[in-house]
């Protein structure tokens, strides 16, 4: 069954809810209060079945100026709009912002209903026929059906019933292999079932038992039961007027405005990157004015910073960003309205462009040309844009800015790649990286080896971690480093193209050797000989470098030197041996096992001849490099 859902808007007490229970013979007013004052406060709700595979979802929003906050929070998630318009009143001010709101969103389907048709003259009615031509000239309604009714009488409702229908067929399905997002218009307890939350699902599906998340308290919760049209159900889709009963959250805790969407992947945001519409009867809109913001089900005071002009004219459009006063959870291409902070009413709205952008600096064209691309909303060039600002991203991070599914992501990066835009990285791919930054980022590593080697003539290269430490960037007053996985990816492609040398840890530039000078070699030859001649009493390292003719950082660079060579070995932070010693102690020891293959430490101190200063380091260096095992106070020689 297709599902529609249907939203009334108009002045207060023009009949929309007397309309929709003529319709469909439920009372939208929910609440005593509502009844008593003989108005809409609050949003209500209520369903017919136009044909056997079509049902229509109305919601009745509020009319009266005060509670337009609650019209917003339902007419987000509507495919057909009823303007409802009184015949013994005509176009009132409630008729025209409603009818703004609803240009605003983007609606595209509607009809104009003329209802109280009975209180007037046949000549009154078409008088108001004609004021409701001119009305909405120019605007999504212009060609639409114009239906006048009696919700008393029962005139004209089966004409309405049937373009109902026919606008209904022509309405697009709501995407539903998309991410589920379910914006709470009410939130309440119910006796022996605990929280219940009810809205529109605006993309996606959900089904029983299935876990989500609500936005933006980071809450994860269990569906425990769902509700379609006040029917049991098992899944719930895209265009459904749903009831979700959830387990993991109190009730009291839930709040209109908040969001249910998959757990784990979307974020909430506070910066927005947004286009923004006035209205022609609005006043300017001064740069970083306060404002109502409203989107979906969620309210919340807003600054608007706006990008490239200090001021929007009426009926003007501009980029703006909006710091929100409060986190939520918006995607790109959701629609909002903006209304003054004082007086509250409605002066424009737009379309979000960015859930997580970088402030902006004033003047920066490149700020606008960004805008613009997110703008025309071309999955590619979105892509491309989002990885070229971070230089690097997760598909993660791609799926929490722009609500694609992850195997689209995917799919739009292989295809980016092999436009060579961008590269993926990872098994499985799960890092985008464009192209101009993998290629920045490989000149930095060239160029710091090549500052490293001018400067550092006696050591061989740089390790892996202190490179990428060199190759950090600044972005917006933080120091970036870029990713494990990307650096590595940068470092295998310059040695296969024969730029770079990878030997263990260290990175040095390809066919880099150390050229000593007859200073240095000099005293290289005396370090080497000093430990060698010394056997395995070795004096302390300070004592050898002290002695040469050279200043001590260059004899430090060559002390190192071989250590990596292996010409000499660190057994401890104080000791160090020439490899000639510690072979023959291994000989020594092979020896020793013939005769017995267990040694304690009095004996290998008499085996050979040294003190427990350099036995005890020895024994377990023996131990790390598998000569012997300890077993209590004695060694096993294996």
């Amino acid at each position: 069954m297709k599902y529609v859902i249907v939203g009334t808007a108009g002045h207060i007490d023009h009949g929309k809810s007397a309309l929709v229970k003529a319709l469909t013979g439920t009372d939208p007013d929910r609440w005593e209060e509502e009844k008593r004052r003989g108005i809409t406060i609050d949003l209500g709700f209520a369903h017919l079945d136009l044909a056997d595979d079509l049902r229509a979802a109305f919601i009745d929003v509020p009319g009266h100026e005060r509670f337009v906050k609650n019209m917003l929070a339902g007419v987000g998630g509507i495919d057909l709009v009823l303007l409802v318009i009184a015949a013994d009143e005509s176009i009132k001010p409630q008729t025209r912002e409603h009818f703004d709101i609803c240009r605003l969103l983007g609606l595209r389907k509607g009809m104009v209903v003329i209802t109280k048709a009975d209180l007037v003259e046949r000549e009154i009615l078409d008088l108001v026929r004609l004021e409701v031509h001119d009305f909405v000239a120019g605007t999504f309604l212009e060609e639409a059906p114009i239906v006048a009714v009696s919700s008393r009488t029962g005139e004209g409702l089966d004409a309405l019933r049937a373009e109902l229908l026919r606008l209904s067929r022509e309405v697009a399905a709501k995407p539903v292999d998309s991410l589920f997002r379910l914006p709470i218009d009410r939130a309440f307890v119910m006796k022996g079932f605990g929280a219940v939350v009810t809205g529109t699902l605006i993309s996606g599906q959900i089904r029983r038992e299935e876990e989500a998340e609500v936005f933006p308290l980071g809450q994860r919760v269990r569906v425990r039961g769902i509700q379609v049209h006040n029917q049991d159900a098992t899944c719930a889709r895209a265009g459904q007027r749903t009831a979700l009963n959830l387990a993991g959250v109190e009730a009291q805790e839930l709040a209109r405005g908040m969001v249910l969407a998959p757990p784990g992947v979307l974020a909430a945001s506070q910066r927005l990157d947004v286009a923004i519409t006035l209205l022609a009867s609005a006043r300017p809109l001064k740069n970083r004015a306060r404002v109502h913001f409203h989107c979906g089900t969620s309210e919340m005071v807003a600054d608007a910073a706006l990008v490239g002009t200090k001021e929007l004219p009426s009926g003007g459009r501009a980029f703006a960003q909006l710091r929100l006063a409060q986190p939520g959870l918006f995607l790109p291409g959701d629609r909002f309205i903006i209304r003054q902070f004082s007086p509250v009413v409605t002066i424009g709205g737009g379309v979000v462009l960015d859930n997580d952008p970088p402030r902006h600096r004033a003047g920066d064209e490149r700020t606008l040309e960004s805008l613009r691309t997110l703008e025309t909303g071309e999955p590619g060039a979105c892509f491309e844009l989002l990885t070229s600002r971070a230089g690097e991203m997760t598909l993660a991070a791609i799926v929490a800015r722009t609500g694609w599914q992850p195997e689209d992501a995917l799919t739009l990066g292989r295809r980016l790649e092999t436009e060579k835009r961008i590269k993926l990285l990872g098994q499985p791919p799960n890092l985008a990286v464009h192209a101009e930054h993998f290629q920045t980022l490989a000149q930095g590593v060239l160029q710091q080896l090549d500052k490293f080697h001018a400067t550092n003539p006696l050591v061989a290269g740089l390790t892996k971690e202190d490179l990428r430490g060199r190759c950090a960037r600044k972005d917006a007053g933080r120091i970036v480093l870029p990713s494990a996985v990307l650096f590595s990816a940068v470092l295998q492609s310059l040695a296969a193209e024969g730029k770079v040398q990878i030997e263990g840890d260290t990175v040095l530039r390809a066919g880099r050797e150390i050229r000593l000078s007859a200073e240095e070699s000099a005293a290289k030859e005396r370090i080497s000989r000093a430990f060698e001649t010394a056997g395995l009493a070795v004096p302390a390292a300070g004592e050898v470098l002290g002695g040469l003719a050279i200043d001590r950082p260059r004899a430090e660079k060559i002390l190192r030197l071989l250590l990596k060579e292996k010409t000499l070995v660190k057994v401890t932070e104080d000791l160090i041996f020439h490899r000639s010693a510690l072979e023959r102690l291994r000989e020594l020891v092979a020896r020793r096992k013939q005769q017995s293959n267990r040694i304690n430490v009095a004996a290998f101190k008499e085996l050979t001849g040294l003190t427990r200063k350099y036995a005890i380091p020895l024994l377990e260096y023996l131990d790390r490099e598998r000569v012997t095992r300890r077993e209590g106070e004695e060694r096993v020689i294996l």
